[in-house]
């Protein structure tokens, strides 16, 4: 045999051997994961998460992703009072994570995307061919409209909703705007922000405070809102701080203050989870650009990664690669 076609041979049978055994290595790794996986997540996050774990089940069949929404204080919560069980949280504030569970109950916080307030509706919501940036608040308080916000203890986008406001009377120079938009309508204040959409469907609401992926994944109209008061803009950080509101604190008699500033998502994972091999491969899949973020970018959100994190020594070596120090 001619040494080229003998090198031509071997060069074949090499990678022919090669291929199959990188595939099996890839199954092998795949198959190492498995069992049950509980994720918490804010409701804001509801369908990208359907999709990011459907697509991470295909790579990993044999994990079992369990998904439960709720606001994200409420998910935090169900881990400091009622010692639920749960691997991974998803926050529509990383600062829930920050101020609830590091560090007893979870050892970091990485931030992954940010949102922006607007006001939602539909063809059915009253004044709805009058609605805008500008007399948004106008319109809310017509006696004959019915709006709606989610729980400031249980949910951010119940206190964000909050911190709009408070921004809007100064912003718009409108004294008395707090008192009179908070105090209507609180029969249709929820635990989160999507719990409102049957509202609106069924005209129970004309309008609701929501974020605007959400708005844009479920096909609603929605106003957007001034960057002064939409918690959208970095560079507004000094004047969101102006505005702050009260919620429930770590334990039952306490109260916490927050102060607005831009939005921003985080997740953890839980110190005490069962599963921390199929917990930071499925961390690993959300963070990923090609994978997780696409998703979350294709359905409204804008990526952060990498941001700054006060727990970046505590991050495996494997997820630094997410964040900045």
């Amino acid at each position: 045999m001619k040494p080229l076609i003998l090198l031509l041979f071997i060069n074949i049978l090499f990678y022919s051997c090669k291929q199959p055994k990188h595939n099996n290595e890839l199954k092998e790794m795949s198959d190492s994961i498995s069992g049950k996986l509980t994720i918490f997540h804010a409701g804001s996050m509801s369908v990208p998460l359907k999709k990011i774990a459907d697509e991470f089940k295909v790579e990993n069949p044999k994990v079992e992703v369990l998904l439960e929404a709720a606001g994200s204080r409420e998910c935090a919560r169900k881990i400091i009072d009622l010692n639920k069980e749960c691997d991974v949280m998803v926050s529509a504030d990383y600062a829930v994570i920050d101020d609830l569970l590091i560090p007893k109950f979870a050892s970091w916080n990485i931030k992954f995307a940010s949102n922006e307030m607007v006001i939602a509706y539909n063809e059915k919501s009253r004044y709805s061919s009058e609605i805008n940036a500008q007399n948004w608040y106008n319109i809310l308080l017509k006696k004959d409209v019915a709006f709606g916000r989610s729980d400031p203890n249980s949910d951010p986008c119940g206190y964000r909703s909050v911190l709009t406001v408070k921004l809007a009377e100064i912003y718009y120079n409108e004294k008395g705007l707090i008192d009179k938009i908070l105090k209507k309508d609180n029969n249709y204040i929820r635990p989160k922000e999507v719990d409102l959409l049957s509202h609106l469907e069924l005209h129970t609401i004309d309008y609701f405070f929501i974020y605007r992926s959400v708005a844009e994944q479920h096909n609603l109209k929605y106003v957007t809102l001034s960057d002064s008061i939409n918690l959208k803009n970095p560079e507004l950080t000094d004047f969101y701080k102006t505005a702050s509101v009260e919620v429930s604190g770590k334990k039952p008699d306490e109260t916490t203050t927050i102060y607005g500033e831009p939005m921003v998502y985080g997740i953890t994972m839980i110190n005490n989870t069962a599963n921390k091999v199929a917990a930071l491969a499925f961390i690993k899949f959300f963070l990923n650009k090609e994978k997780g973020m696409k998703i979350i970018e294709s359905d409204g959100q804008k990526s952060v990664i990498p941001s700054i994190t006060k727990t970046y020594d505590s991050l495996t070596e494997e997820l630094k690669q997410f964040a900045k120090k």
